[in-house]
């Protein structure tokens, strides 16, 4: 068993996933979730209460905690898996002094949205962390096929590759492969943009176009991605990898992205609020498409269907009539 002793930030079904494969090969893992309930629950019983219940959580080797202090304290790699858009609130009253010198990975598919920073970026200001001390993990791979055991496949990135590879040897395991990068920057971006695409996808099956129409959105999407990957980190990456291409696959197309869900019923007809109650979980891509709008102001890269997504679901334009300016120009 390994003695790196990590610490995750997040209550959700991704955090607890996280847990999961994590407790295959380390020994001293620290769990931070908001609700003290939640915390005493699990301490308890051994399960999440809230998110991927089935997954029994091995209380011997995770301290379970409600305090981020005491979370991080003893760990020397962080990993924050809560939706961006509440990040800077769950690291409010966190002291820059509690980072130093650690190694912090985001698990976040999103951008802090008061700051449009993604949110390496963010950490980077917040704490003073050196990049090279900061990470991403990327999929594809969602959290229900963890909890199932379904082979899956991971990217850890990071600037300094020996902290990618350290963590991607603790993460693979029996049912998780993992893959090390140094495209902090592309990954991260990819991530977020994909949960846009996933959206639009969804979209389109609830208006009920065809698998032959979404062949062309995604064709055309991972193309969008990678104008916009070599406009804000222009450097040589293969959008064909499975960082890239792999993860926009599976959560424009899977039964379990969230993205794909919320955009299903927007074009059913639900309203963003109205979708967002029914879920009762976050769909990342909501708040990212208005990010990437407002960065794009810089940028001008062309972005069709991240700009029919923002029109939708923040300017309140038919899904139907978008959807139809937009099959007119993919190709």
């Amino acid at each position: 068993m390994n003695t790196n002793r990590i610490a995750v930030i997040g209550g959700g079904s991704w955090a607890t996933a996280i847990i999961k494969i994590l407790s295959n090969n380390c020994d001293r893992l620290t769990w931070w979730l908001r609700s003290e309930e939640s915390v005493a629950f699990i301490n308890a019983h051994r399960h999440n209460p809230v998110y991927l219940s089935d997954v029994v959580i091995d209380t011997g080797k995770v301290t379970v905690t409600s305090s981020i202090q005491q979370a991080v304290a003893e760990a020397s790699i962080i990993i924050l898996a809560v939706p961006s858009a509440f990040l800077k609130q769950v690291l409010h009253d966190a002291d820059p002094e509690w980072f130093r010198g650690k190694i912090i990975f985001s698990a976040i598919k999103g951008i802090v949205p008061e700051d449009l920073l993604i949110v390496g970026e963010f950490v980077h200001r917040r704490f003073d962390t050196p990049i090279s001390n900061i990470g991403v993990i990327t999929g594809p791979c969602h959290a229900e096929e963890v909890a199932l055991e379904k082979l899956s496949y991971l990217t850890v990135a990071c600037q300094d590759t020996h902290h990618a590879a350290l963590l991607a040897g603790l993460m693979n395991c029996r049912y998780i492969r993992t893959t090390v990068s140094d495209d902090i920057y592309g990954t991260e971006y990819s991530a977020v943009i994909k949960n846009i695409i996933a959206i639009a996808s969804g979209i389109c099956h609830g208006l009920s176009y065809g698998d032959n129409f979404q062949a062309v959105l995604i064709s055309n999407a991972i193309q969008e991605i990678k104008r916009f990957l070599d406009a804000v980190s222009p450097i040589t990456r293969d959008i064909n990898d499975s960082a890239y291409l792999g993860d926009l696959l599976v959560t424009a197309y899977s039964q379990f992205s969230r993205n794909r869900t919320f955009g299903s019923m927007i074009g059913k007809g639900y309203s963003v609020k109205s979708a967002q109650l029914e879920m009762n979980m976050i769909a990342e891509g909501y708040y990212a498409v208005k990010c990437i709008h407002e960065m794009n102001k810089k940028y001008q890269v062309n972005l069709p269907v991240c700009s029919a997504v923002y029109r939708i679901l923040y300017e309140h334009r038919s899904p139907r009539s978008e959807m139809e300016m937009l099959s007119g120009i993919l190709r």
